[in-house]
């Protein structure tokens, strides 16, 4: 790995959450980040240089390209992409909200893999790369009212596992980060908050995933961890 401060990071869903403390930790330790969600005053806050913030829709295909190709024409290169953004929309048959739903599966899904093969092509050509995707316990397992959630994050680690294999033998790693409950503003709109629910009064932090992010990225390049579960004390699950 080049020093730090060469090593150039892309953190999706950089404005809030776990995609957040990933870009923030990355800063602190002198990475060069470019940080993109969809609040430019949030990315603001920060404290990057101006090409290091992409504001707007990863939905967008032509947003992706266009900050695809601005990295590659400011930077020459990219290391790391961190797929942090995603959301999360779970409930019963009568009450969830299949047009959240649809969003989820866009988000989760389709954007998050037409931007992992975009990157994943660029890695290619330059000799190296590593995917970080920010997944979930429930990209291994399901519960009642979660399944379309599940759904999402298990088509995630699918697709990281077969590029793994796809890419063994070369300098291009693929890991999944599977934290279980994480304190974050996904659940701000939920009636009841599945720290109360699901009785853990003491969930994850963002911080905390931000640090297995470190510990992944502070490997030997001969080593590699495709999957590493996370779970505060309290999770059954």
């Amino acid at each position: 790995m080049r020093n730090p401060s060469e090593t150039i990071c892309l953190v999706t869903g950089a404005s809030s959450g776990i995609g957040r403390a990933v870009a923030k930790a990355l800063i602190q330790q002198k990475y060069t980040v470019i940080a993109t969600a969809r609040r430019t005053e949030r990315l603001q806050q920060l404290g990057l240089p101006e090409k290091g913030i992409y504001a707007g829709d990863l939905n967008d295909p032509s947003f992706q390209k266009k900050m695809e190709e601005g990295i590659y024409n400011d930077y020459g290169s990219c290391d790391y992409l961190f797929n942090c953004a995603g959301m999360v929309e779970a409930g019963t048959i009568e009450e969830i909200d299949i047009e959240r739903v649809s969003s989820m599966i866009r988000l989760n899904i389709e954007t998050t893999f037409r931007l992992t093969y975009a990157f994943l092509k660029r890695f290619k050509k330059q000799g190296f790369g590593h995917i970080v995707n920010i997944s979930s316990v429930l990209g291994t397992k399901v519960r009642p009212t979660a399944g379309a959630y599940a759904a999402t994050k298990y088509a995630l680690e699918a697709l990281s596992e077969a590029l793994r294999m796809e890419l063994a033998g070369s300098n291009i790693a693929v890991s999944c980060i599977q934290p279980g409950l994480v304190y974050t503003e996904f659940h701000d709109h939920w009636e009841t908050h599945p720290k109360d629910s699901m009785n853990i009064p003491d969930p994850l932090t963002p911080e905390d995933i931000a640090d297995m992010v470190r510990f992944i990225m502070n490997q030997p390049p001969r080593i590699r961890i495709p999957k590493l579960m996370i779970l505060p004390r309290d999770h059954v699950i």
